[in-house]
């Protein structure tokens, strides 16, 4: 035999409750009736035993002779009246003067009178006497001078009570049956109401699903997060309290950056929404949860993209090294078919003054004695030449100085100074124009400037740009709207700082950004009030090499950098 359902429990625990409330209450009630009925009857026998004991012609028969003679058609007259089942008059001796049955006039009282009779006290109560069981009053009889001679005794057959209380009780059963029926049909809405709330699920399968349910959830590598409809968290699974860095019981009391409050909140909609979370690069979608066609609140799941993106830009940054040497490796082939041509036309004095020339124009020649860090110094090299291909000139200002040894980690420097120049790139829009290419080693740490011919950015946009997932360019493969962010995220935990200043006609655009050594990071963070470093940036933008207008062969207004104030980076 198997389990019983669910269901069927409830309906059978929850009738057993209806009919035990019903049936307690039905019996409290009967006996209410039955003591509250016995209370009226004793009452209105000992009224009538009171009214006969007080009639004068009663006391006058007690002086006579024969006092029964007298007193029982007065007893049966009232008992015809009153609708009581006997009237009994009795002497001081308990010696019976009336009776509804005349044979026992004369003859001694069934039950004792002897409390009425010596104290005068009037009785109520139930007794069994010839006529069968009795509730009865009793009442003392007195004479002129205030002395008991006798007493007077009415009573009501118990099976008219019980009669009185078998009609009363019949719309009591009638109720109880009634309830009875109405706490069925409750019951059984209440286990179709569980049913389908629980989706006709038994609880031991309700068990099973919980631990799957904590299984997968703890299980998945993914940060899952459920809010309700008001904000409130109602599920979360370690990744996601890793991933977040603690999740309190509601979005106020996160400890996460506004960006992320907004995208979890939906005040920024929108799927693979991009988040910086401290050292972490996020991907969030906002998913909403409808339950039989209502909607109860919404799904977040959080992915972690930081390694992706890391190596994103290391290929991105092995690319554009590629392809610089790829360019080179063209332009040296170029170079060694002139040779050979003038070797073979006999051009000697020719052939060796192209190869001076060209040796004097080299990449060493030009950028290694200005940034003695290789991996920095590749970079610059591979942004010219990405720079070439998409149709603008990399520039290095003659300011440029990176000593050897300054740069103690260049994973910071790279990151900057080749999101600085993407993005400058990005604004040029495959135009033709000028990147303006700036790096300094100061006393605080880095110095990077790079300005670029593009149209600028409006003042309301200033600061939106270095808004993680922010971009103005058109959708590409990969997440957009990093590269800013993260330039101002490595800036930041320098110390350092990074802005846009716009620096007039010809239109440019410039970011300033200051990155201070890392063994300088102590002094920075204790040291110079940020306002130096905001006079600093200022002296910069003071000293910006501004662009004079000159207009090209060929035609065209665009802008050029002054002569002597940048070098060109061979492409």
């Amino acid at each position: 035999m198997g389990r019983v359902r669910l269901g069927t429990q409830l309906f059978v625990l929850q009738m057993v409750i209806v009919v035990l409330a019903v049936s307690g209450t039905a019996v409290v009630w009967a006996q209410h009736t039955r003591t509250q009925l016995d209370s009226q009857y004793q009452q209105r026998a000992l009224a009538i035993a009171e009214a006969v004991a007080g009639m004068p012609q009663v006391r006058a028969a007690f002086a006579v002779q024969d006092p029964a003679a007298l007193l029982q058609p007065i007893a049966a007259g009232v008992q015809l009246e009153t609708g009581a089942d006997y009237v009994v008059i009795a002497n001081r001796e308990q010696k019976r003067y009336a009776h509804p049955n005349p044979s026992l006039i004369g003859k001694r009282l069934s039950t004792d009178g002897s409390e009425v009779l010596l104290t005068g006290q009037k009785w109520v109560g139930v007794q069994t006497g010839t006529i069968g069981t009795t509730v009865r009053g009793k009442a003392p009889i007195y004479d002129e001078y205030g002395t008991v001679i006798g007493l007077t005794s009415v009573g009501v057959l118990v099976e008219k009570v019980d009669a009185q209380v078998g009609a009363v009780l019949a719309p009591l059963l009638y109720t109880a049956l009634a309830v009875l029926v109405a706490g069925s049909a409750a019951a059984a809405l209440i286990v179709r109401r569980v049913r389908r709330q629980t989706f006709g699920l038994e609880p031991g399968e309700i068990a099973k699903l919980l631990e799957q349910r904590e299984g997968v959830l703890h299980g998945v590598k993914e940060g899952l997060l459920a809010l309700d409809m008001e904000g409130r968290v109602t599920l979360v699974n370690d990744a996601a309290r890793e991933l977040l860095g603690g999740v309190g019981a509601d979005l106020t009391a996160m400890p996460v950056s506004e960006r992320m409050r907004d995208v979890l909140s939906g005040a920024d909609p929108g799927e693979d929404r991009i988040v910086l979370q401290g050292e972490r690069v996020l991907v969030l979608n906002r998913t909403p949860v409808s339950v039989r066609g209502k909607q109860r609140g919404w799904v977040i799941t959080l992915r972690d993209r930081t390694e992706l993106v890391r190596l994103a830009r290391e290929l991105d940054s092995a690319s554009s090294t590629t392809e610089a040497l790829r360019a080179q490796a063209h332009e040296f082939a170029n170079r060694m078919h002139t040779v050979v041509g003038l070797l073979e036309l006999g051009e000697h004095d020719a052939a060796v003054s192209f190869i001076t020339r060209t040796t004097r124009n080299t990449y060493a020649t030009g950028i290694r004695d200005r940034v003695a860090d290789p991996t920095l110094a590749a970079l610059l090299l591979a942004k010219s030449a990405e720079a070439a291909e998409r149709g603008a000139t990399l520039v290095l200002s003659d300011d440029t100085c990176v000593p050897e040894g300054v740069i103690d980690d260049p994973q910071d420097a790279v990151l900057v100074v080749g999101n600085l120049v993407a993005n400058a790139l990005d604004a040029l829009d495959g135009a033709q124009g000028t990147i303006e290419v700036s790096v300094r080693a100061t006393e605080e740490g880095l110095s990077v400037r790079v300005g670029d011919s593009g149209p600028g950015i409006t003042p309301d946009l200033v600061e939106e740009v270095f808004r993680e997932g922010f971009t103005t360019k058109a959708a590409h493969s990969g997440p957009r709207g990093l590269g800013l962010a993260l330039t101002r995220q490595a800036c930041m935990r320098r110390g350092g700082w990074v802005r846009v200043h716009n620096a007039g006609a010809p239109c440019s655009r410039r970011c300033c950004h200051d990155l201070p050594r890392a063994r300088r990071r102590r002094r920075l963070h204790g040291g110079p009030h940020p306002q130096r470093l905001r006079g600093q940036g200022a002296g910069l933008r003071g000293r910006r090499h501004r662009p004079h207008r000159r207009r090209r062969p060929g035609g065209g207004g665009r802008a050029a950098p002054r002569p002597g104030a940048a070098r060109h980076l061979p492409a």
